[in-house]
């Protein structure tokens, strides 16, 4: 039989040891796209969480675009950038998927980032390199398979529903 005190000892231990075990940190990317409205059709991801390594909080989104959205990005390329939205504009737009990704996997989604970012200008391309190549390399990055041959590179809601029809771990 055990006594109280042996009881009250073992509880104890047991709480201790679970405050000593490190919570899982873990980021999550989700993938997003913005139908029109306020700007055009647009795709980009939204990272939140925690690094295990350092316990830095990430809380960050990137999509990429043409610097000025005017008639020349029907002629060829122009400059592009990599931007994120106000919270406003991530509010009102489709989260498609989700996909929690670990330390490792963070710098290479963040390398991948910084890859589009520093690109010799000019880097956007309606047809070549538009927001919707830059979520498919991001997607490819996190491990989900993509038709690099899809024919909806300038539709960012059915490209991601289609990552989701070849991902069916996304549920």
């Amino acid at each position: 039989m055990i006594t109280r005190g042996l009881r009250f000892f073992f509880l104890s231990l047991l709480m201790l040891c679970a405050l000593t075990v490190p919570a899982r940190a873990e980021v999550v990317v989700s993938f997003y796209s913005h139908d029109f409205g306020d700007r055009f059709p647009h795709a980009f991801i939204v990272m939140k969480g925690t690094l295990d390594a350092t316990g830095e909080v990430v809380d960050a989104n990137y999509g990429f675009t043409a610097v000025s959205v005017s008639p020349a990005i029907l002629l060829g390329s122009v400059k592009g950038k990599v931007e994120s939205s106000e919270p406003d504009y991530i509010a009102k737009s489709d989260r498609q998927f989700d996909v929690t990704v670990d330390d490792a996997t963070y710098a290479l989604v963040m390398a991948k980032v910084a890859e589009w970012r520093d690109r010799e200008q000019p880097s956007y391309s309606l047809n070549k390199r538009n927001c919707v190549h830059f979520v498919m390399e991001l997607a490819e990055v996190v491990g989900l398979k993509v038709d690099r041959k899809s024919k909806l590179f300038k539709k960012p809601k059915s490209f991601l529903i289609e990552v989701k029809g070849l991902n069916p771990q996304l549920g």
